[in-house]
């Protein structure tokens, strides 16, 4: 079958035309690709499971098991607040809630939990959370809704019970009884304070923590896990402890081995 010349030379144009569209759009995609970058994020992974976690929902959780670990508190009431936590407000710090109910624990003003600037405040409100919690009668031995139910008197405390296994993952995780258990990541240059050393990180967790000297291996893996939770918001690129490494490196999914990091200190960068 022959096709005359004018047919061939138009076959010839449209192949060249769709060669340099493809080549086109690949180097047009190639040079979009580095500006779709993913939000931060954060993973907190045990033996229990595995939960993704906004980098806010992560610095709850590591400050309440600061606060546990300040008060000498069992892993069980850690369990009891994060499954509190989750159900009254996703463990986000709201400044709203039911009537005059805020933040992690939507405890209320009027029914004399602290005035609103001091809920909002998450070191305040869980040590208020569990003040109350350690005058419930062998709540360690309590089904967690039973618990959970007669410190907050909420309108439905059968609702507690379903968050205990997530509860289970992050108390693992923030405590330090899983090692390299925590692991976030945030867009390099985003930090709302790129100011800020590590001292000033390690002042804020002395807040919640009391004493930041490490004593044991569980406590140098929660400081290390609130420290990497509280990466973004005081600019650190790397935390180290016990041998490993955390870097904010978005290849990375988790803790490195390797490092100068020993079990006397975490180290923070």
């Amino acid at each position: 079958m022959r096709f005359s010349r004018g047919v061939i030379t138009i076959a010839i144009i449209v192949v060249v035309l769709a060669v340099g569209i493809s080549v086109g759009l690949y180097h047009l995609l190639k040079k979009a690709a580095p500006l779709v970058v993913p939000e931060a994020h954060c993973t907190a992974r045990t033996p229990d499971g595995e939960l993704y976690l906004a980098p806010e929902q992560a610095q709850i959780s590591a400050t309440i098991a600061a606060v546990a670990a300040r008060r000498r508190l069992p892993e069980r009431a850690v369990v009891i607040a994060y499954a509190t936590a989750l159900q009254e407000s996703k463990l986000y710090n709201l400044d709203h809630g039911d009537r005059d109910s805020v933040g992690v624990f939507q405890q209320r003003e009027s029914q004399g939990w602290g005035t609103e600037k001091q809920i909002m405040d998450p070191v305040y409100a869980t040590n208020k959370f569990f003040a109350a919690l350690v005058k419930v009668k062998n709540y360690r031995k309590l089904p967690l809704a039973e618990a959970a139910q007669a410190v907050q008197r909420s309108a439905g405390g059968y609702a507690y019970a379903p968050h205990e296994s997530d509860a289970k993952i992050l108390a693992g995780a923030f405590t330090g009884r899983v090692p390299q258990a925590v692991h976030c990541w945030y867009p390099p240059g985003k930090s709302p304070v790129p100011q800020a050393k590590a001292t000033e990180a390690r002042k804020h967790l002395a807040r919640a923590l009391g004493s930041t000297a490490i004593t044991t291996k569980k406590r140098g893996w929660l400081v290390a896990a609130w420290s990497v939770a509280h990466a973004e918001k005081y600019a650190l690129s790397r935390v180290g402890y016990g041998g490993a490494t955390w870097s904010n490196d978005m290849r990375l999914t988790g803790w490195q081995a390797g490092g100068k990091s020993g079990n006397r200190q975490v180290e923070l960068s």
